[in-house]
């Protein structure tokens, strides 16, 4: 709740909460699709998973994952997806909503001397941005021009892609970021400059054309640089170091400009270079990004299933497009092995000239580059052929080396009614009999074992029927704490069974009861708070966003239902203890001990049959 300038007021954080619509929030991260009852599903940004667990409750305003057990509001998505402090998640929320932050030792002035440290940095860049963009207009800028003009880039094509250019100069962009209040220190960070052996700031990116590369909400976290002169002894393409904003292996060139399309074709175009970016999205396909100087591996995956929708219920499109040459074809195999963690049809489109996008833009028009995306091929087809041509299949060895070698990528398809019918079609370009070829693939997938019986559920389980009311009670505290109120809090913890809903309760009384809260996210982060562990924090989360077990809005008689079949599994099992002691209790011999145990029963039979009927309305 602290940040440099001391604590922002309470009040003030309520109201970000108030004025942002989480869904608008997520939906930069996360693809969204309704999910009924108001709710929306996504695949969870925060853990690789393959069916959508990953819910948002607008209503409510929180969110929370089945899989991983992530949940909470829209600053704490903030928080853990842009690993942000409290404080600068409050600050980037408020900016969006146009609230002004009061802080409480900060006195009146709402302007903060020091901002967290990730805003700092991607200032930073926007301001360098700005200078590099305006250098592209200068005389020395010509070569950074001409490369943009023969490769079909005219001055609107530079625009809207923020092509830049960094001057001939040693500390230029220094000075001009130093004199913009930037300190040395968050110039070397943001990886802009780096430090001299004489102690003065030297800029990263010189007498090169630029690009900037923004995440997924379109800020400005580094630049890639390409060489220009030939006396430049440095890498052809020169990119941000790792910095606490770049991460390399979560990095995609064009994402930000391409995330709407992939999510509404559910297709993506990953291409190798800034140019074929751009060549693409002015060709007309518009879902095409690329990686920033590192090879596509898992995290990129992630990236793009979440924008994808890439679920069991929901198969996206990737397409990947390589050269025809030697490292293409190995980036292509790498990517085949990476595909086993998309859902999605994995596809491969190769250039007939093996030109990239960019250079088949400028040799053959914009038209050649959407027919090479249509023209894709399945992945797994161009593997085996690649496997098959590096044998001679005129030989007996040849052809059973290549059948040891191509059964693995049958046997990792993961569609497994595809499997059968490349069985075949390897058996037919080997020339062999289907049998060896099944049962080369067969080895190659290994026996798995049948799975083992289970065993009957305790009534603490949380399938039970027990747990399920539990959890529906739990529910209306959470969700509608108005409502559930005195007659909730009236039943203690000691009538629920399962350990973890028990801890809940228990949060519940902790957080203040359920009478005296109001519905939304700063009354679930109360209770999420006030529990006593990790299994109860992330159970909260999830009882806060999962629908009632009723197709309408849950009312007083609801509620009356939902609490009384809670006791009466509390109350039958008092009766059924009572019993049992009245049993091995002689009446002649302990007469008052029988009569007490009785007393005690005859109420109790009278309160169960009270509750037996309330529990049958309304369900």
């Amino acid at each position: 709740m602290y940040g440099m300038a001391g604590r922002i007021r309470d009040e003030d954080i309520a109201l970000v909460r108030e004025r942002t619509a989480i869904a608008d929030v997520i939906s930069e991260h996360v693809t969204l699709k309704s999910a009924g009852g108001g709710n929306l599903k996504g695949l969870c940004p925060f853990h690789d998973e393959k069916t959508a667990s990953f819910t948002v409750a607008p209503g409510r305003n929180v969110y929370f994952c089945h899989g991983c057990g992530a949940g909470g509001d829209a600053i704490k998505f903030l928080i853990d997806i842009d690993h942000l402090t409290f404080v600068e998640s409050v600050e980037r929320l408020a900016a969006r909503a146009g609230i002004q932050l009061r802080y409480i030792e900060a006195g009146p002035a709402p302007v903060r001397q020091q901002q967290g440290q990730r805003q700092r940095l991607v200032a930073a860049h926007a301001a360098a941005l700005e200078y590099y963009t305006d250098m592209l207009g200068t005389a020395g800028a010509r070569p950074a021009r001409e490369f943009l003009a023969q490769r079909g880039f005219d001055k609107a094509a530079a625009e809207r892609y923020s092509c830049g250019f960094a001057p001939d100069a040693w500390d230029l962009l220094a000075k001009h970021l130093r004199q913009k209040g930037f300190t040395a220190q968050e110039l070397i960070t943001a990886g802009l400059a780096r430090e001299a052996r004489s102690g003065s700031l030297i800029d990263r990116f010189r007498r090169r054309l630029l690009w900037p590369i923004k995440d997924l909400t379109g800020d400005v976290i580094g630049f890639g640089a390409r060489k220009l002169f030939d006396d430049d002894d440095g890498p052809k393409y020169l990119n941000t170091p790792e910095t606490p904003i770049y991460k390399k292996s979560h990095v995609l060139y064009g994402v930000d400009q391409a995330k709407r399309e992939i999510a509404k074709q559910g297709r993506v175009v990953i291409v190798e270079g800034y140019t074929d970016v751009m060549a693409c999205h002015l060709a007309d396909v518009p879902t095409a990004v690329a990686t920033c100087g590192t090879s596509f591996g898992t995290d990129h995956i992630g990236v793009l299933r979440r924008l994808l929708m890439d679920t069991d219920g929901f198969a996206g499109e990737i397409i990947f497009t390589f050269d025809g040459d030697a490292a293409g074809q190995k980036a292509a195999l790498r990517a085949f092995e990476e595909d086993q963690r998309f859902v999605g049809r994995t596809f491969i489109a190769v250039s007939p000239d093996n030109m990239d996008p960019c250079d088949l833009r400028l040799a053959k028009g914009d038209m050649a580059v959407r027919d090479l995306v249509a023209r894709r091929e399945p992945l797994v087809d161009f593997a085996l052929r690649q496997v098959l041509s590096r044998h001679d299949l005129d030989t007996v060895e040849g052809r059973v080396d290549a059948m040891r070698r191509a059964a693995p990528l049958v046997a990792k398809i993961k569609d497994r009614e595809k499997r059968p019918e490349y069985v075949r079609k390897l058996a037919g370009d080997l020339g062999m009999e289907i049998e060896p070829v099944q049962r080369a693939v067969a080895a190659a997938l290994g026996r798995a074992e049948p799975p083992a019986r289970s065993a009957p559920l305790p009534e603490s389980a949380v399938d039970s029927p027990q747990a399920a009311v539990e959890r529906e009670a739990l529910k209306l505290a959470l969700q509608a704490p108005v409502l559930a109120g005195p007659m909730f809090d009236a039943l203690g913890p000691e009538v629920y069974r399962h350990p973890v809903h028990v801890a809940i309760r228990q949060a519940i009384t902790d957080a203040g009861g359920a009478a005296s809260a109001v519905a939304g996210a700063v009354w679930i982060e109360g209770v999420r708070d006030a529990s006593p562990d990790l299994a109860a924090k992330a159970l909260v989360g999830e009882l806060a966003v999962e629908p009632m077990r009723i197709d309408r809005e849950p009312d007083p008689y609801y509620v009356s239902v939902t609490l009384a079949r809670l006791q009466l599994a509390s109350v039958d099992a008092r009766i059924r203890d009572l019993k049992s002691r009245l049993q091995r209790v002689n009446p002649v011999s302990n007469a008052d001990d029988h009569l007490r145990l009785f007393g005690e029963l005859v109420p109790l039979e009278q309160h169960a049959r009270a509750l037996r009927e309330q529990a049958v309305g309304g369900l």
